[in-house]
């Protein structure tokens, strides 16, 4: 499975200002919905589901990093963007410390699997500190989606 397989590259937030986890989370959303990957009278519904999901613990892995994620039936494949925050953001991170960077994943609640994968291959890229080095100095969409290809290519 490859990021730039299922990260949306017109739902990319590189400059997300926001002063709560449940701010990033619904402006995550709000962008899958404004690139058409999700129906607008789904979001609310998504962002409920990914709230209730960090109530069993927070998705902020430590070192700078959150993964939210949940499983929604109107979504037909897997689905995921990536917010920038340069100026972090308070996310109840299981190392105390802000999130700089955010992945956002939703997948059909049919296809467990597929769910997995996508955790999976987002937590092994984020590993590379590298990757995460050069992904919060990208500006641009753009530019996250040409490193999500080298890293998928194992060019980084």
């Amino acid at each position: 499975m490859k990021l730039a397989e299922f990260v949306v590259e017109d739902a990319i937030i590189t400059h997300l200002d926001v002063d709560s986890k449940e701010a990033a989370i619904r402006e995550m959303v709000s962008s899958l919905c404004r690139a058409g990957r999700i129906a607008a009278d789904h979001e609310e519904h998504i962002v409920a589901a990914i709230m209730k999901r960090e109530e069993l613990g927070s998705t902020g892995i430590g070192r700078g990093i959150a993964v939210p994620h949940t499983k929604h039936p109107s979504v037909e494949s897997l689905v995921a963007t990536i917010a920038l925050a340069k100026d972090g953001v308070e996310f109840q991170s299981l190392d105390g410390e802000n999130v700089y960077i955010m992945f956002l994943l939703i997948s059909p609640p049919d296809r467990p699997g597929d769910h997995l994968r996508g955790l999976e291959c987002i937590s092994r890229h984020l590993k590379n500190e590298d990757f995460c080095n050069f992904l919060r100095q990208s500006k641009t969409a753009a530019d996250v989606m040409e490193l999500l290809r080298e890293v998928d290519d194992e060019r980084l």
